[in-house]
């Protein structure tokens, strides 16, 4: 199955992509002492002094930031001596080391636990850092050391990381338009400025419509089927927003929203998804429709001004897909027999509502509630069986650690003396297998109003061998915050999901590379998710759910019967998910496919017959994100690359097929894959780093098994 909601996303802002953690011989810092980013934290790994961190701290440690990496840019590009490899590119390794700091803590902040403040200040550095980031990559004279060094890179005698590492610098500059005529620059850096600023527009506008889009309803009979501690929780949260009396549901991230699964009254989920899909889209301070056409059409003239159709080529030549047509094929492959098995579980809902006597046609809004109803006649069982043996420290603990643990050797101790910037963060110390320490560990695992949907990963501070760092690496999810004392018990996704970004943390934590260029998950973005998915095998592999799934208040292992069925329907409502994830993955492609010419004036209309044109208008099975509140693809990083789930799921499903040819959870294995692949970061090619793993392509057949597709 497809999590599209698990984001990975880079600590450091764009305008630090190119900058280190240390660099010697830095300009000296007219930073006050009394700042936490003047220097490097004195914490172990350089694990961030969230104590001493304030928001009034930021603005002119990012002024000093930009100031400082413009110096060691201008050094470098102005030295007389010739470019070397040391003088050129490792010394652009080594830049930056304020900038680097800062931007990761901001990025922590801005996405886990922000304010107004912080918030304000974002959208004013928004395009400073971007036209930062230009000053660097549009620098002729700094661009002219580098070729120099790309045209003659045979002869330089490096070793294969460093060589590649020119390699990538030269395709760095060239797609940021360092081959651009200087009339052509100024229009680059006028359109990154105010692209800039229009993604972070759009980032803080999903946040703020969350918040104002819950659903207020005015008894607790209209949340019947909802227990009695949520609907406590739902008049907790009126009563914090100043609504007395009433109910409140706050709406999060994805279409689809929880409580549809358990609402009985139709009304009820009929405004709570009405509530969802109409995000961004209603008028007022938060719409993000035009925000949208101004982002689709930048990002067009943008990429026809570097030479290419538009925005999905330019993005796409860089991936491992390699261009639109490919793409396209993939989606198109998966978008016919997913719509099919879709209307083949529609029938099946519509079966039960018949059944039961309801009386009307099934919608979009009685999918979840029906869909449980279907599983639990074919399987006897429904996803609530499950939560009481997912309690969220066992599946953290003795599920995702043990899997670690008998898999790469690795251990993990959990210290309390570090700061974090909220309550609920925790702290792991990681040991690798010869009890030496690999890494920092931290995991927020709550949903908050000040922190944005979804699951992702972040390095705080990235492994380097030539500036002596090691990896501290965060986890966030946003799984709903129990009552006081009460447990967290997860539903099946949020344990795949806890498995799935902590694939990422090992990207991160394995990373053995010298360059901070290639550090952990630095690679292709439709390859970034492959080591992620992966990780979800242990979810269920018996000997490592046996170890978590044991009932919170007895300790009772999770039945064999129960496992069986769960098993049983793994393929059950997959033409709903394929569906509804297409149909964004499509969206995104349809937007930036399009020249600048053809950018239209109805974003809704757009999307609509998008939709049709790519077979996957299913009114029963809207996006698992609409246009104006798809934050991967319009402000986190996912522009034209939302199909790279899909893409990175192939290599994901024939890894797991490999495994289980080899023996399955053994350090053999787990040694292999780290070896090969977790280790190296983006220091060569992606596809044949995973060929370097399995010792062949990818093949497909394991992913349509999976998926049901084999026509069989």
């Amino acid at each position: 199955m497809i999590r599209p909601h698990i984001l990975l996303v880079a600590a450091a802002s764009a305008a630090a992509s190119i900058a280190a953690v240390a660099a010697p011989l830095a300009p000296s810092s007219q930073l006050e002492a009394s700042n936490p980013f003047a220097k490097p934290s004195t914490l172990p790994f350089q694990y961030p002094a969230w104590d001493k961190i304030r928001n009034e701290h930021f603005a002119p440690a990012f002024a000093e930031a930009m100031r400082q990496e413009a110096a060691e840019m201008e050094a470098i590009a102005n030295n007389k001596a010739a470019p070397t490899f040391e003088n050129t590119i490792v010394a652009m390794e080594r830049s930056g080391q304020l900038m680097n700091r800062v931007s990761a803590a901001f990025g922590t902040l801005r996405s886990s636990y922000t304010n107004d403040a912080l918030q304000a200040l974002d959208k004013e550095l928004a395009p400073k850092l971007s036209a930062h980031n230009d000053a660097i990559r549009l620098n002729p004279k700094l661009y002219a050391r580098i070729k120099a060094l790309y045209d003659k890179r045979a002869k330089l005698g490096l070793d294969a990381e460093s060589r590649y590492l020119v390699e990538r610098y030269h395709t760095d500059f060239v797609r940021a338009g360092a081959k651009l005529s200087e009339a052509d620059k100024q229009k680059m850096k006028a359109m990154n400025g105010e692209l800039a600023a229009l993604s972070t527009q759009f980032a803080q506008n999903v946040l703020k419509e969350a918040n104002a889009s819950a659903l207020v309803v005015d008894s607790r009979a209209e949340l019947a089927g909802m227990s009695d501690k949520a609907i406590d929780a739902a008049a907790l949260e009126a009563k914090r927003r100043g609504l007395d009396g009433k109910f409140v549901i706050p709406v999060v991230n994805t279409t689809q929203q929880a409580a549809l699964s358990v609402l009985t009254n139709r009304a009820t989920r009929e405004k709570l998804l009405a509530a969802s899909l109409a995000r961004g889209s209603r008028g007022g301070d938060y719409d993000n429709r035009n925000v949208v056409l101004k982002i689709a059409k930048l990002r067009a003239e943008r990429a026809v001004l570097l030479g290419y159709p538009n925005h999905a080529a330019y993005h796409l030549e860089d991936q491992t897909a390699k261009n639109p047509a490919a793409v396209n094929q993939l989606l198109a492959e998966f978008a016919k027999p997913a719509v099919n098995n879709a209307r083949k579980e529609a029938a099946e809902i519509q079966k039960v509502i018949d059944q039961e006597g309801g009386g009307f046609q099934a919608a979009a809004h009685d999918w979840a509630f029906y869909s449980d109803k279907v599983q639990a006649a074919k399987y006897a069982f429904d996803g609530n069986q499950l939560r009481p043996y997912f309690e969220l420290n066992r599946v953290l603990v003795d599920g995702v650690f043990f899997a670690a643990n008998k898999e790469f050797g690795i251990s993990f101790k959990e210290r309390k003396d570090l700061p974090a910037y909220n309550e609920d963060v925790r702290v792991f110390d990681v040991f690798d297998h010869d009890g030496k320490q690999l890494a920092i560990f931290t995991f927020d695992p709550y949903a908050r109003s000040n922190k944005r949907g979804g699951a992702w990963a972040n390095a705080w501070v990235p492994q380097s061998k030539l500036l002596g760092t090691k990896p501290v690496i965060a986890n966030n999810l946003n799984i709903a915050k129990p009552a006081a004392g009460e447990p967290t018990l997860l539903t099946y996704d949020e344990v795949r999901t806890t498995f799935h970004e902590f694939g990422h943390a090992l990207h991160g934590m394995f990373s053995d590379v010298k360059y901070p260029r290639f550090s952990g998950s630095r690679v292709p973005r439709d390859y970034v998710e492959f080591p992620s998915q992966v990780n979800e095998m242990w979810m269920t592999w018996p000997e490592v759910l046996a170890n978590y799934a044991r009932h919170y208040q007895t300790g009772a292992p999770m039945p064999s019967a129960l496992l069986d069925k769960v098993q049983a329907s793994q393929q059950f409502n997959e033409g709903f998910r394929t569906t509804e994830y297409l149909a964004a993955a499509l969206l995104d492609q349809a937007w930036h496919q399009l020249s600048p010419k053809d950018i239209p004036t109805d974003v809704l209309a757009f999307e609509g017959d998008a939709l049709k044109k790519a077979g996957v208008d299913f009114a029963l099975v809207p996006p698992r994100y609409r246009t104006t509140y798809f934050s991967h693809t319009f402000s986190g990083g996912y522009s034209a690359g939302y199909y790279g789930y899909l893409w990175a799921e192939k290599l994901d499903a024939d890894t797991v097929n490999w495994f289980k040819e080899n023996g399955g959870l053994t350090r053999k294995n787990g040694d292999r894959f780290r070896k090969t692949l977790l280790s190296r970061g983006g220091t060569l090619d992606a596809m044949q780093m995973y060929r370097n793993f399995s010792g062949r392509d990818a093949q497909v057949r394991p992913l349509l098994e999976r998926r049901g597709l084999t026509g069989e």
